[in-house]
């Protein structure tokens, strides 16, 4: 197994993206702010993106809040750290006054269907997240961006984000929808029933006019900006694929934890993008008990049976009785990651070990940077 020296690729001038991913429940935000710590401490000027809704990043780094502008770090030692959450409809908005004309732009956002589309609409999030972290990269201004994902495989959906998008924009339906809008509004309820066939009459029915009217007019005004939304995401999803980008897959040495940990392995390889390794997080390992020299758990169990019982060995037993926990826990945890680690024999790997606390502040930050690199 070769070591992933998480200190090391962060503070790498190269290493421009780091793009965290895994399953829930795995410490995966707060590896990703204490990479980010990492890489402004050692001088880099860094923001830490978070897709994930969860406030621990904001209350690990002392901020009271989270929000789609980058909010300065209090307390980093030599260099500066940002960190935001992605706002999926801010960043939609942005997006249209970006590249569309005032008027239309001004269309657009009082479009009751795209009031309800960049709020909710399945996948939204994932476009906006690779659309926010090509703002990022297009500003020149950080010298390292941390992304942390939601906390599910579809922490990987905004790598599909282009194509999908590709393929609702050259539907049958967003044709469909659009050809109203095109043929003018006079015409509107006769192109829809006389011209569209009976798949637009189920629309209308179903709709009603006035959503199927908000949903054509949205259509054909959005039509020449989603190019430009296409190009964008097609140009970042390529930067993803290059050198300065790499991708830290996070887990615990669970099973459910370590199958989704395969899956990104698996997927990341297949989609060719660059992993620099996994992190484990969470492991358990054990000191040599005092005289005894190395003690599995068995052994622990034995000695706690021979001395069970026993006046003045009351404490010892307990000792021992306790080691038995500490030392099956650890030989579970370093049984799962070997497992992991026979099946991706090629991805460098680190194992972080439990803390007895939680993680609040920029110290255990600092704690879990040295642990990184241990």
């Amino acid at each position: 197994m070769t070591a992933l020296d998480v200190p090391a690729l962060v503070r790498d001038p190269a290493t421009r993206v780091v793009v965290t991913c895994g399953s829930g429940g795995v410490g995966k935000t707060t590896t990703a702010a204490a990479m980010a710590l990492i890489g402004a401490e050692a001088g880099r000027r860094t923001v830490v993106l978070t897709i994930d809704p969860a406030r621990r990043l904001a209350q690990s780094m002392g901020l009271t809040e989270l929000d789609n502008t980058p909010r300065e770090v209090k307390g980093v030692e030599n260099g500066r750290l940002f960190a935001m959450m992605l706002d999926m409809k801010r960043t939609f908005d942005e997006v249209i006054i970006e590249n569309s004309p005032p008027d239309r732009a001004a269309k657009i956002m009082a479009n009751p269907f795209y009031q309800s589309l960049s709020s909710s609409l399945a996948g939204t999030q994932e476009y906006m997240a690779m659309e926010k972290l090509g703002q990022l990269v297009s500003q020149d201004e950080w010298d390292l961006i941390v992304v942390d994902t939601p906390p599910s495989r579809s922490a990987l959906d905004f790598l599909d984000a282009p194509n999908r998008l590709g393929r609702f924009l050259d539907g049958r339906m967003v044709r469909l929808l659009s050809a109203p809008a095109k043929a003018g509004g006079r015409a509107y309820m006769k192109v829809v029933t006389a011209s569209l066939s009976v798949a637009a009459k189920a629309f209308t029915r179903i709709l009603g006019n006035e959503l199927l009217s908000d949903v054509s007019t949205f259509v054909a005004a959005l039509e020449s900006t989603f190019g430009g939304f296409r190009e964008r995401a097609a140009k970042t999803y390529d930067l993803l694929k290059q050198p300065g980008t790499a991708f830290v897959v996070v887990a615990a040495p669970e099973p459910d934890a370590l199958r989704e940990a395969s899956y990104f392995v698996e997927r990341l390889s297949a989609d060719r993008m660059p992993l620099a390794g996994a992190i484990v997080n969470r492991t358990h390992l054990t000191e040599p008990a005092a005289g005894l020299g190395p003690l599995t758990a068995a052994r622990a169990e034995a000695a706690a049976e021979v001395v069970a019982g026993r006046t003045g060995l009351e404490l010892a037993e307990a000792a021992l009785r306790v080691h038995v926990e500490v030392a099956a826990a650890a030989e579970h945890d370093a049984r799962m990651t070997a497992r992991f680690t026979s099946a991706h024999g090629s991805v460098p790997v680190a194992a972080v070990p439990a803390l007895p606390v939680d993680v609040h502040d920029l110290d255990g930050l600092r704690t879990i940077g040295k642990l990184l690199g241990a």
